[in-house]
Parts: C-alpha cells; sequence; structure tokens
C-alpha cells in the first residue's frame, strides 16, 4: 500500500510556460475501493473542497501516483462522488461558490521523497457551477520546476463556462472525467555569442588583408583637404583691403 504524505500548511500558488507531458489517468473508481492496489509507487493525496459557506473543508478525491525515473511520471487514480457530495456540489452551484483542489508540496519522482520539501499544499479552483455543467470533466496541470519539484496546481473545465444548464445527478455527476498534465520548464535558447565573435574575428582578418581600409580620414582625403586650404589663401590675397580711401594725384 501506497503511504499518503500529511501536510498542514494550506496556501494558493499560482504559476505560468512549459512543456506539456501526458499521464495515466483511472477516472470512476468507486468510493471506498483501494486507490493503489494496481500501482507501484509513492501515492500523494488530490484532496477537494466544495462548501456552501464557502469555508474549505478538504477530502480526499484520489491519488497522484508517481513512478520511479529522472523524468516525471504521475498516474491518477480517483473516487466516484457519492450521493451525498453529487447533491452538495449542486448547491454549492446554484449559489455561485468555488470548487477548490489542492496538493502537497511534493518532488515529482517517487525516488527523491527522502529529500528535505517545504510543507504546505498548492491550491486551485473554478466555479462549482462549472464543473457541475462539465459533467465533472475538467484539466488539472501539474507545474514543476527544472528539478521536477511541484510549485503549482491548476484547473479548468470543459466547457469552462457556467450557463445554467439542468444536470442529472445520476448520469452527469458520479464519475470525474479527468485530463492530468505535467508542466515542466523549457530551456530558453542561448545568446549566439560564439556565432558574434566569430563574425567579428572575420571582420578583423579582412581589414588585416586590406590595409588602405584601415587609414584615417585624413590619410585618404589629404589631397583634397590641401587643396581646399590653397584655395582660401589665394582667394583671400586677391581680395582688396576692407575699409580702403582713393589715391591722392
Amino acid at each position: 500500500m501506497s503511504r499518503l504524505l500529511p501536510f498542514n500548511l494550506a496556501f494558493v500558488f499560482n504559476v505560468l510556460l512549459f512543456n506539456l507531458n501526458p499521464v495515466l489517468c483511472n477516472n470512476g473508481r468507486r468510493v471506498g475501493d483501494a486507490l493503489d492496489t494496481e500501482f507501484s509507487g509513492f501515492s500523494v493525496p488530490l484532496e477537494h473542497s466544495f462548501e456552501v459557506d464557502d469555508v474549505a473543508k478538504f477530502q480526499v478525491r484520489g491519488a497522484l501516483i508517481l513512478k520511479a525515473g529522472r523524468e516525471p511520471s504521475v498516474s491518477l487514480n480517483q473516487n466516484q462522488l457519492s450521493e451525498e457530495d453529487r447533491t452538495k456540489l449542486k448547491e454549492v452551484a446554484a449559489v455561485d461558490g468555488l470548487y477548490r483542489i489542492r496538493v502537497p508540496r511534493v518532488f515529482l519522482q517517487a525516488d527523491r521523497q527522502t529529500e528535505q520539501q517545504i510543507e504546505g499544499y498548492l491550491t486551485a479552483f473554478v466555479r462549482a457551477c462549472a464543473m457541475v455543467e462539465s459533467h465533472l470533466s475538467d484539466v488539472i496541470a501539474l507545474h514543476t520546476d527544472v528539478s521536477g519539484y511541484l510549485i503549482g496546481v491548476s484547473i479548468v473545465t470543459l466547457p469552462g463556462a457556467c450557463r445554467g444548464t439542468e444536470v442529472e445527478d445520476e448520469v452527469d455527476l458520479e464519475v470525474f472525467n479527468t485530463t492530468l498534465s505535467i508542466m515542466t520548464p523549457v530551456n530558453a535558447p542561448g545568446p549566439e555569442t560564439a556565432l558574434f565573435l566569430e563574425r567579428m574575428e572575420q571582420e578583423s582578418e579582412k581589414k588585416g588583408k586590406n590595409p588602405q581600409e584601415q587609414k584615417s580620414f585624413f590619410a585618404k582625403y589629404w589631397y583634397l583637404i590641401l587643396g581646399g586650404a590653397i584655395f582660401l589663401m589665394v582667394t583671400n590675397s586677391a581680395q582688396p583691403p576692407a575699409g580702403g580711401g582713393r589715391e591722392q594725384s
């Protein structure tokens, strides 16, 4: 039997860009059935809460089964909603309440669970009416950092809008239809420093082969500058002195 991690601190974490890794979901397990009888690995609880008074009271919705390996690998195993929970979810939707989920902050590798980790939960929510009208169809994304540590969780429903559509309890609100994914960071392309330096070296080599290009402005155009200076001297000497009078006879 896989063990569940106890955590006490709850808080909301928002995340944002990333590489998508699909995972296996086993939806529709009946309440009371073992969550991990057919899996081997480390189990992390997926909890949910939906209350009319909007005071969160989380209970187990299912379990994330972490598989051993360098890359994060997670399977989702979920319970069905009981008749009592289906009635309560519709009541919460009627008052435009929230449907919340949370997961503990852990490494998404089974072989790293012995490392020291920060206690607490990552929480996300949607409108309860969207959860009802989507017939329990949702998309849950687990966001990790480069080391595989869980830093965020998000949830959306399909469809996401609330239109006031009537939903039958027994038919549409019993089994979760969940898509689970892992969002890992993607390395951004680095600056092309090597290419830039190569181009600079090529420019330097070209200038070395053509010394004429390295001459200064005066060295290139000295004859024009000299000619202009002589022209100015000749022009000034040809002009009569300013303010001169007529000669006396």
